[in-house]
């Protein structure tokens, strides 16, 4: 647009020192700081405006927002029942599927009849390493022109169960031989237990990264994409700035091992904060999650559903998580604008903090042996304790609201009798290598007592 032809020209530039002094004499004595600056739990001040002369960003994040695709989750028990499953999704709008297969004594090809292979991502989370079945995958996806990724993460097995698949050399020495003999991605990061588990937002980006290096460092044949779990919480604005900051992180790592593959996200809405008292609220939560997990730039979204706690899998709720994320993608056309948040100061300054917090994070843990070395030790375990911790004081006191929990909660509502699930932490104790991260949702305890108190 020409100097002529500016709408704006006839206004006077305004500096943000300008700004701040009609603040502050609109503030009538009070404090600017203390007023309207807040601190985040991951240590970052929040001013009250962000202008363009304060921004000092030379970080270029490029998030394709039109690439991202919805992702059905499919937790395979019966093969028939999940091949229609994966059938019913795809038609009624889903684009991709990621079956999770907990043995290998699977048929791959009674999953896969008659499903679409073109335009279709099939993602396979295994709870096992196979080199035979991740070879299997291979050769099917070759054979048959489909476009397949292994999901393999024994790290994050080590950090949910507390115990490797076998032990470190043979995990690793099996994972080097799958990366030899296949060529579709196989290498994964399950980091959403972090966020799971109550890591403020600069943990969860330095644990990751360190999670990343330590397959960068033990895999030879790294020569794939890699792809990156991650678990998106409410808080809109900061975990857009997360996943922004998490792929400048990730691309600034991998170019030190000469890696050529972007990343790809896979993001998932947090089980922290959701609650199973007035549970509809979930799919408010969900809605901003996944809001921010495309305009973060996500490569896949998978909703969860508003009745997943609690509920065992069902068509509908299913059906009302998909809908969800199509009515943000068809209606709401967010595919339809790449880099959205590309330029908007608040974000811009929120991605440069995190990640140069996480950076040093993540220096500190290589500088002391790396994320197995510390896990081993205890202390990420440790640390993510103490940041959930201070998250669980916020709840319990009211200043983090969870809205039909700790504020404005019905008393009428009774869920004694509609639980399938159970949906709190669950003790099992045995002999582990190290401390297992424990995901624990923060209403747990107030809807225990609940639970009690109902006739």
């Amino acid at each position: 647009m020409t100097k002529e032809n500016n709408l704006f020209n006839e206004f006077e530039t305004i500096n943000s020192k300008q700004w701040k002094q009609q603040i502050q004499f609109e503030l009538k004595g009070a404090d600017y700081n203390e007023t309207l600056v807040w601190e985040s739990l991951e240590g970052i001040k929040v001013k009250p405006f962000y202008h363009n002369d304060e921004d000092n960003s030379t970080n270029n994040v490029d998030t394709k927002v039109s690439e991202f695709n919805i992702l059905q989750n499919i937790f395979v028990f019966d093969v028939e029942k999940s091949n229609a499953k994966a059938l019913d999704s795809l038609n009624r709008g889903a684009e991709s599927i990621c079956f999770t297969i907990e043995n290998e004594n699977i048929s791959i090809e009674n999953l896969l009849q008659n499903l679409p292979f073109e335009n279709v991502w099939y993602y396979f989370n295994l709870k096992f390493i196979s080199i035979d079945f991740a070879t299997k995958l291979s050769d099917f996806a070759s054979s048959n022109k489909a476009n397949f990724s292994i999901q393999i993460d024994p790290i994050g097995q080590l950090v949910k169960d507390g115990n490797w698949f076998s032990n470190l050399e043979s995990d690793f020495k099996n994972l080097n031989q799958i990366a030899s003999k296949i060529s579709i991605p196989f290498c994964t990061i399950k980091s959403g237990i972090y966020q799971n588990a109550g890591a403020n937002m600069v943990q969860q980006l330095a644990y990751t990264l360190a999670h990343a290096n330590e397959y960068f460092n033990r895999i030879e044949n790294l020569n794939q994409t890699i792809t990156i779990e991650v678990a998106v919480g409410t808080n809109y604005f900061f975990e857009i700035a997360k996943l922004r900051a998490l792929r400048l992180l990730f691309n600034t790592l991998a170019k030190e091992y000469n890696h050529t593959f972007e990343c790809t996200i896979i993001a998932i809405p947090t089980k922290r904060n959701k609650t199973i008292y007035d549970y509809n609220v979930n799919m408010l939560r969900t809605t901003t999650e996944c809001m921010s997990a495309i305009l973060g730039g996500a490569n896949e979204v998978g909703n969860l559903a508003y009745d997943a706690l609690y509920h065992k899998d069902n068509e509908f709720g299913d059906r009302i998580a998909r809908n969800q994320l199509l009515v943000l993608k068809k209606e709401s056309y967010l595919d339809k604008v790449n880099n959205p948040a590309d330029g908007a100061y608040y974000i811009e300054s929120l991605t440069e903090q995190l990640a140069e917090k996480a950076l040093t994070l993540f220096k500190d843990i290589e500088a002391n042996g790396g994320l197995i070395t510390q896990l081993i030790e205890g202390t990420i375990q440790r640390k993510i304790n103490e940041s959930a911790q201070k998250e669980q004081d916020l709840f319990d006191s009211g200043k983090e609201v969870l809205l039909g929990t700790n504020k404005y909660p019905n008393k009428n509502d009774k869920m004694k009798h509609d639980l399938e699930l159970y949906p709190f932490v669950k003790n099992n104790p045995r002999k582990t290598l190290i401390t297992p991260i424990i995901e624990k949702r923060l209403a747990e305890k107030m809807e225990q007592e609940r639970l009690n108190a109902e006739e």
